[in-house]
């Protein structure tokens, strides 16, 4: 029988300071020391936005506020 891997995930609803909302972004537990940390959270959004910049050419602002979603 296969074990599947830990594969848990919290969800954020990030606002950018243009105005711009990004609903349920995901960052796996396992990269967030304390995830109730406001800006350890920011941190790994921002590095996910900097991975999506490099891929599309197309950079996003920076982050206003992140707040956990409701699931």
């Amino acid at each position: 029988m296969k074990r599947r891997a830990d594969s848990s995930f919290l969800l954020f609803d990030v606002t950018y300071v243009d105005g711009t909302q990004s609903s349920r972004r995901k960052i796996a537990s396992a990269a967030l020391f304390e995830p109730k940390d406001d800006a350890e959270v920011k941190a790994a959004i921002e590095a996910q936005d900097r991975e999506i910049a490099i891929a599309s050419g197309r950079p996003r602002g920076p982050i206003k506020s992140v707040a956990r979603s409701r699931a």
